[in-house]
């Protein structure tokens, strides 16, 4: 298991799955940017998880800075859980995910599509200059460090 500090860990995509690498820490985000829940009950009663295992993730989210917590105006005793821009900047994880599992481990109940349009939405590697690379042709390699 990943520790929370990474000598001898550069990478990005390690330190990203701290935050957002646990199932029940992606599926609350999927209801809070497709279902639109933000209420503690939403999340309850969709995802049936055990209180203590919500209230710990949902910490976790807003010390992360991915979502907020709003008191809304009406009821003063409740709180809501909102996506900041950083949460919703996951949003194409999840699609990514459910896109890979639709088409790996059997289509889900959903499409994603554009609210305007209608059409549907895919996700896909693009280069800086347009081009759609095969998978198979991206590579990682170093960055160069910014000169000072």
């Amino acid at each position: 298991m990943l520790g929370k500090t990474y000598p001898g860990q550069d990478c990005s995509a390690a330190r990203a799955l701290e935050i957002v690498g646990e199932r029940w820490t992606l599926l609350i985000l999927r209801d809070a940017m497709f279902r639109g829940y933000v209420r503690y009950s939403q999340f309850t009663e969709s995802l049936g998880i055990a209180t203590n295992i919500l209230a710990r993730r949902l910490e976790g989210l807003v010390a992360a800075g991915l979502m907020e917590i709003r008191t809304p105006m009406s009821r003063s005793d409740h709180v809501e859980y909102h996506l900041t821009r950083k949460g919703l900047d996951l949003k194409p994880v999840i699609v990514a995910l459910t896109q890979w599992g639709d088409a790996w481990l059997g289509p889900g109940p959903v499409t994603f599509r554009d609210a305007a349009t209608g059409a549907e939405v895919s996700l896909g590697f693009q280069t800086a200059d347009g081009r759609a690379p095969e998978v198979g042709a991206v590579v990682a390699r170093r960055r160069t460090p910014p000169t000072i």
